[in-house]
C-alpha cells in the first residue's frame, strides 16, 4: 500500500529544522525536568538520589515528625547550617511558641534563610514572613495536600500532553516503525501521563502506591526517547543507520514473514490488559469510596 505521508528522510531541510529545534528544545527540557525532581523530591528523605520513600515522604508525608523538620532534614537541609536547623526544630518540638520564637532568635533564622524564597511574592509556596503560615508547618508531616495536588495535576494534565502530542506527531511521520509500534509508542506517554498524576493522588491515600510513581514516570520516560531518538535519527542519519548500519537488521526483520510475531505480541498484551483490568477497577472503586469518607469527615 502506497505511503500517505512524506517520511521524515524526505521532508524539505527547513521542516528539518524546525523538527530538531522543537525535539532538542524539549529533550533539554526534558533532562532538567529530570534534575529538578532529583533536587526536590529526591531529597525528600535527606539523601541525593531518587527512592521509593522519597516519593513516600513528597505525597503521603512523613508522619514520624513535622513538616517543617522533615524539609529541613530533607529537601532544605543544605539552605541553613547545623546549628540554625537544630535552633528551629528544637523550637519546633517545644511547642512552636510565637514569644519564644523571637527569644531563641528562630525568627532571625528564618528571615535569613527562609523568606528570600518563602515571601508574598512567591507562586505556590507558603509567605514564611507570616507567623500564622509558619506555624501550619509545625504540625504532622502530611505529605503533599488535596489542594497542592489539583492544582499541579492539571498543570500536569496540560503541560505535558502538549509536549507529547507535538513529539508524536513529529513521530508519526517516522517509516521504520510498524504501524501497529507507532500506535503503541504515541499512545504510551497519554497512560503513563493519567496513571502518572493518579498515582500522586493514591498515594497520598496509602504509600504502597509509591511504586506506581516511579513506574508510570519510567513509561513516559521510554516512550518520549523511543520518539525522540527515532525521528531523530530517521531526519538526518538515515542511510548510515538503517540502509548500511545496525538499523537494516530491524528492518529485513520487520518485512520478513515472521514478522506476524508483533501480532502475537500486541494479542499478549490485550490478554494481560483484560486479566488486569478487573484488578484495577476494584482499587479504584477501593480508593474513590476511602477517598469519600475521608471528605465525609
Amino acid at each position: 500500500m502506497a505511503t500517505k505521508y512524506t517520511p521524515l528522510k524526505d521532508h524539505d531541510t527547513p521542516i528539518k529544522v524546525l523538527f530538531t529545534g522543537y525535539l532538542c528544545t524539549v529533550g533539554i527540557g526534558y533532562l532538567f525536568a529530570l534534575i529538578q525532581i532529583l533536587f526536590t523530591h529526591g531529597m525528600a528523605d535527606g539523601k541525593f538520589g531518587l527512592s521509593v520513600d522519597d516519593i513516600v515522604y513528597s505525597y503521603y508525608g512523613n508522619r514520624s515528625g513535622t513538616v517543617l523538620e522533615n524539609q529541613l532534614n530533607g529537601a532544605m537541609k543544605a539552605n541553613a547550617s547545623e546549628q540554625e536547623r537544630f535552633d528551629i526544630i528544637k523550637w519546633v518540638r517545644d511547642g512552636a511558641d510565637k514569644d519564644a520564637y523571637q527569644d531563641d532568635g528562630v525568627d532571625k533564622i528564618i528571615e535569613s534563610r527562609c523568606v528570600m524564597c518563602h515571601n508574598e511574592t512567591a507562586s505556590g509556596i507558603p509567605n514564611f514572613k507570616k507567623f500564622e503560615v509558619l506555624k501550619t508547618y509545625t504540625t504532622q508531616d502530611e505529605g503533599a495536600t488535596f489542594a497542592s495536588l489539583t492544582r499541579v495535576s492539571h498543570i500536569h494534565l496540560f503541560g505535558i500532553s502538549f509536549i507529547f502530542m507535538f513529539v508524536g506527531l513529529i513521530f508519526s511521520f517516522a517509516e521504520t516503525p510498524t504501524v501497529q509500534y507507532k500506535c503503541i509508542a504515541i499512545g504510551m506517554p497519554y497512560a503513563f501521563l493519567i496513571a502518572d498524576i493518579l498515582s500522586w493522588w493514591l498515594t497520598k491515600i496509602h504509600p504502597m502506591f509509591a511504586w506506581l510513581v516511579i513506574f508510570a514516570g519510567m513509561g513516559m520516560g521510554v516512550s518520549f526517547i523511543f520518539m525522540w531518538v527515532t525521528s531523530i535519527l530517521e531526519m538526518w542519519l538515515f542511510k548510515p543507520v538503517f540502509i548500511e548500519g545496525i538499523g537494516s537488521y530491524y528492518l529485513k526483520w520487520r518485512d520478513s514473514p515472521g514478522a506476524s510475531a508483533v501480532d502475537n505480541l500486541l494479542a499478549a498484551i490485550k490478554k494481560l490488559i483484560d486479566y488486569i483490568k478487573p484488578l484495577v477497577i476494584s482499587a479504584l472503586v477501593y480508593s474513590w469510596t476511602f477517598i469519600k469518607n475521608k471528605l465525609g469527615k
